[in-house]
């Protein structure tokens, strides 16, 4: 297939570095839009084991030397990767001869190299804003947080159009930043639901690794940090112990962690929650398809992956009706929506979908066919795709071209 469009994606995680929802986003997003014609180079950080250069079902991918300075904290480490990504990025392709036609930046961890690079080559600078500091932290409260929401102004200034991943987010971005409309544009995450069909087999097995026979499994995957809400699962336990018999699997880290242990050991219910850490992608892909129950209790969230992960597994979900989960979630429909930070809601909700069976079967069933509609890669590739050139055709026309 010629490729006729040619865009170079920047992006500080990418498989096998898997720390949030940018790296599945940028592997899932890239190879779709390989697929459909576009050629896409995906600069990235360097991560142990994996090859400097290589190309994955037609994408090719370059793992820069992330540590090449020595930095003495995280906000000189980030200046020194970026001005390192944007050196490595500018050099490979002059001495490589690629045509590039757009720059597509994801986060504020690479504005730096994005914007440098887009004066470098007079190419237009897309952006995909996954969060902001302003909403993770409620506030901006410390010096470290105020430069990582400038950072993240002075990359949607930069950037010739900001996607957003839901219609929340587009209104929170265009007030945190204070962006025009007509700048704004709204593309959902996606899911890739054929994985699941591969790890369906021996589960019954598997899940004794986590539960006994009787026990629900209640699972949370994400990061041990506020804004997850985390703490509002673990405090809602014992309101859905006394009605359930359960096990809560706690999948991911954070800072939050030895706080929640503690809550925990006090609560005295160390046989019932476990904490995991990181899972291999094969590992998490089983446990998703056993969980009774998938929870993603968040304060602020601008999407939820996490949601649609559950739903394409066919695990019922329970959610906070806050942000992007509250456009993915239909309520009692695909999944139950509960209160923000409400133990006693969360608790609710959690107890009502492992109570009744043919309720909890309808609304995974449900949750499925919306994701295979609404949230496949093929369909979020071509809506980027377009944007691209709609990009492009502005570009055309104006004196940079």
């Amino acid at each position: 297939m010629k490729n006729d469009l040619s865009v170079m994606m920047l992006s500080w995680e990418f498989p096998p570095r898997i720390i949030g929802g940018i790296s599945p986003h940028v592997y899932f997003l890239s190879k779709s839009l390989a697929k459909q014609g576009v050629k896409v180079y995906v600069v990235t950080c360097d991560f142990p084991g994996a090859p400097a250069h290589e190309v994955i079902d037609g994408v090719e991918v370059y793992r820069i030397d992330s540590y090449k300075n020595p930095a003495p904290d995280f906000a000189s480490w980030v200046y020194l990767m970026n001005l390192n990504m944007q050196k490595e990025t500018a050099a490979l392709a002059r001495k490589l001869d690629i045509k590039i036609d757009v720059f597509h930046a994801h986060d504020w961890l690479v504005a730096n190299a994005g914007i440098g690079l887009k004066h470098i080559f007079r190419k237009p600078l897309l952006v995909t804003v996954h969060s902001t500091e302003m909403g993770r932290r409620d506030g901006l409260h410390t010096n470290t947080e105020k430069m990582i929401h400038e950072t993240e102004a002075w990359l949607t200034y930069e950037a010739w159009k900001v996607i957003c991943c839901s219609d929340y987010m587009i209104q929170h971005v265009k007030w945190v930043f204070g962006l025009p409309t007509d700048k704004l544009v709204m593309v959902p995450n996606g899911v890739n639901t054929d994985v699941y069909d591969d790890v369906k087999n021996n589960l019954k097995d598997f899940r004794k690794n986590f539960a006994l026979p009787e026990e629900k499994i209640i699972l949370y995957v994400g990061r041990l940090v506020y804004e997850k809400g985390i703490h509002v699962l673990i405090n809602a336990a014992p309101k859905i112990l006394d009605k359930v018999d359960a096990k809560f699997i706690i999948v991911g880290s954070g800072y939050m962690k030895e706080q929640l242990l503690n809550i925990v050991r006090s609560m005295g219910l160390e046989h019932k929650v476990l904490f995991e850490g990181f899972l291999d992608e094969h590992t998490l892909l089983k446990l998703q398809k056993c969980a009774d129950v998938s929870v993603v209790p968040s304060l602020f969230e601008p999407f939820g992956i996490v949601a649609l992960e559950a739903m394409a597994a066919k695990s019922a979900i329970v959610v906070s009706d806050t942000g992007g989960l509250s456009e993915i979630v239909e309520h009692d429909v695909t999944g139950v929506k509960v209160y923000p930070n409400n133990p006693d809601s969360l608790a609710w909700g959690i107890t009502k979908i492992l109570l009744d069976e043919n309720y909890r079967n309808r609304i995974r069933e449900n949750a499925y066919k919306k994701v295979q509609e609404k949230y496949d890669w093929e369909k979020i590739a071509t809506q980027t795709k377009r944007i691209y050139e709609g990009v492009l055709g502005e570009y055309s026309k104006s004196f940079w071209a």
